[in-house]
């Protein structure tokens, strides 16, 4: 491995430990899914011990993660997301499809998509940790937040903690566009968490 691509200790058990709170794993309980010691994690977590690549996959397991997550190195052109190449995809029979604007890379915590959604769409009601920023590209939404509407129209917007209760609907007979980004992690590992405007 060459220099530049070298994983720094300090580094990588930020990291870990980063993903082991977010999971709400107490250190304990990580070591006993990834089959290491407490004492041996602690100390990659300060940066005093580096794993053996198989160790870390055992963790990154543990994580429900890839390994590629703690030893890729994203490359500047990942950052870029280009309106004529944009993943798109659905889920479900909501109707709402999303375009990922967003990319993942070791320690991210934003994501963000353009939501399509259909007349007559009404999402369910959600409560989460983070926080949701949700701008108006076209068309018009009612969004609640704790019992309290708001009429969001182009060109308006709404930030707010993701604890409070909120739902939304579309509103007219047009389809609404609409800019979402949070530091809810709704896609990581391949695997899809729930995500705005979904519906089971």
């Amino acid at each position: 491995m060459l220099a530049s691509d070298q994983i720094e200790p300090a580094k990588l058990g930020n990291l870990i430990r980063n993903c082991r709170q977010k999971r709400k794993l107490t250190l304990k309980e990580l070591c006993n899914q990834a089959g290491v010691s407490v004492g041996y994690l602690s100390q990659v977590e300060r940066g005093n011990a580096t794993p053996s690549l198989g160790t870390l996959a055992q963790i990154a397991r543990a994580l429900d993660l890839g390994l590629d997550y703690f030893v890729t190195r994203p490359r500047p052109g990942d950052a870029v997301s280009y309106a004529d190449h944009r993943r798109k995809f659905s889920i479900s029979d909501s109707g709402v499809t999303y375009e990922a604007l967003s990319t993942e890379f070791p320690g991210y915590e934003l994501s963000a998509f353009i939501m399509n959604c259909p007349p007559g769409f009404q999402s369910e009601t959600f409560q989460h940790e983070g926080e949701e920023f949700i701008y108006i590209l076209s068309g018009s939404i009612e969004q609640s937040l704790d019992g309290e509407t708001f009429t969001l129209r182009e060109g308006d917007s709404l930030h707010y903690n993701g604890m409070t209760p909120h739902a939304w609907k579309t509103l007219g007979d047009a389809p609404a566009r609409m800019l979402w980004t949070g530091t809810l992690v709704v896609l990581q590992g391949g695997q899809k968490s729930r995500l705005p405007g979904h519906r089971d």
